[in-house]
């Protein structure tokens, strides 16, 4: 039973974590259904959780091995690569990093419930629906078109996903599309925002699980393997989705969803 749920919380991290869905409200939702946390302890949750955001962050690796590189190419610095790719994403991460780092007890005691979570999907929503209704016109398309303007604002949109069920995703690709970022591009550059803010939230919590990371070897292999084909199939679809389609039909399934887990609430 262990092993299945690890499996359902790994498909579930895969496909949220770069949708603008909010994989962390899923997964709070999702625990809070099944269970999961008293099942195998709040440690070795915690410690589940980071592997399969690990796994997460290895599939936008494989899925983007061509950038990846470039951006390890030291002297290739036009456009998103080499040490100016870096230093876009170092912009657009130090924002949240610095205001996570800052408030994250008031964050882990406050806003990890499901009411919190319903209530920052009902808001997020909105947002989209606004943004993608009067967002300005695009003037910038490829990641070799985004300036540093784009990163910093992007970077701050980011700090609004500190709220659990608000979504990464959904934070950075709308502030690009606010700062004139087309939104496939926008969508793009989220997934490798994605990367290094993820890192540092990977590393820190791993500091805090250490111990309980071998006690439950089989668990969290297998939610790392299901969470990384999963999030593989996410990226590659959602790329190939936004490519014919807007973010308006994710905005009504947060509204969907954040009815729905008031009124289990109310109940």
């Amino acid at each position: 039973m262990e092993n299945l749920w690890a499996a359902l919380m790994g498909v579930v991290e895969g496909i949220t974590e770069f949708l603008p869905i909010s994989s962390t409200g899923h997964l709070i939702l999702v625990g809070h259904v099944s269970g999961f946390d008293r099942m195998v302890g709040k440690p070795a949750a915690d410690a589940f959780e980071v592997i399969i955001q690990l796994g997460a962050i290895l599939a936008v690796v494989a899925a983007y091995p061509g950038r990846f590189t470039r951006l390890l190419r030291w002297r290739d610095n036009q456009g998103f690569s080499g040490l100016r790719g870096i230093g876009l994403l170092l912009v657009t991460t130090i924002p949240a990093t610095v205001l996570g780092l800052t408030i994250h007890r008031w964050i882990e005691e406050k806003l990890f419930c499901p009411t919190m979570v319903a209530a920052a999907l009902a808001v997020g929503a909105v947002a989209i629906l606004l943004v993608e209704r009067w967002a300005p016109k695009p003037k910038r398309e490829g990641l070799d078109a985004l300036d540093w303007r784009d990163a910093l604002h992007i970077g701050l949109f980011q700090c609004f996903a500190l709220w659990p069920g608000m979504s990464r995703a959904a934070s950075t690709i709308l502030g690009g599309m606010i700062s004139g970022v087309e939104r496939k591009t926008a969508t793009e550059y989220s997934f490798f925002a994605a990367v290094p803010i993820m890192i540092a939230a990977t590393v820190f919590k791993l500091h805090k699980s250490q111990d309980v990371l071998t006690g439950h070897f089989t668990m969290l292999a297998v939610g790392f393997v299901v969470s990384f084909v999963v999030a593989w199939l996410a990226v590659k679809g959602f790329v190939w989705f936004l490519g014919r389609h807007t973010l308006v039909p994710f905005g009504w399934y947060r509204l969907a969803l954040a009815a729905v887990v008031f009124w289990c609430i109310g109940m």
